[in-house]
């Protein structure tokens, strides 16, 4: 059986994966600013929420900051580096204790770290999919984004 950490360091690298194959699109649909900031968006939630399994205070700052496409492959990079160090510092016992945290509006919430985890993910999936809707309506064809079809390119 995989242990939760490594379960979570594969779909943060399925996360890094897609993400780049956005950017590379991205960089050439300058038409599509919005599209560029729901990517910014996406990347700068990771480093909140990394922020917040480290007992960091969250509060303020911007969720939806202007960021330049040419810089978000470093981010994303940058971001998967760092979660999954953290993600490798972790038990399993790690994975059903809290994360305390404040939202963006100062509300205070605890929830489990592997709820917090499943949610960074499912964000960026929701993310992407709203990124590739702008692109299609830009006149632009989608990558494969899939999580099986990078599963696929993994094993072979």
């Amino acid at each position: 059986m995989m242990k939760m950490s490594a379960y979570f360091i594969k779909l943060f690298g399925y996360d890094k994966a897609t993400n780049l194959k956005l950017i590379e699109l991205l960089k050439i649909a300058k038409e599509c600013d919005e599209a560029i900031g729901l990517m910014a968006h996406l990347l700068v939630a990771q480093q909140i929420w990394l922020k917040r399994c480290w007992g960091e205070n969250t509060v303020g700052g911007s969720l939806w900051p202007d960021w330049d496409i040419m810089e978000m492959e470093a981010i994303v990079l940058r971001n998967n580096t760092d979660w999954v160090n953290f993600l490798n510092t972790l038990n399993e016992q790690d994975f059903v204790k809290s994360v305390s945290y404040k939202n963006s509006r100062g509300t205070a919430f605890a929830n489990r770290l592997e709820d917090v985890l499943a949610h960074v993910i499912n964000h960026g999936t929701h993310h992407r999919a709203q990124i590739g809707q702008h692109l299609k309506l830009c006149g632009h064809n989608l990558p494969s984004t899939d999580y099986i079809f990078y599963i696929r390119e993994q094993d072979a």
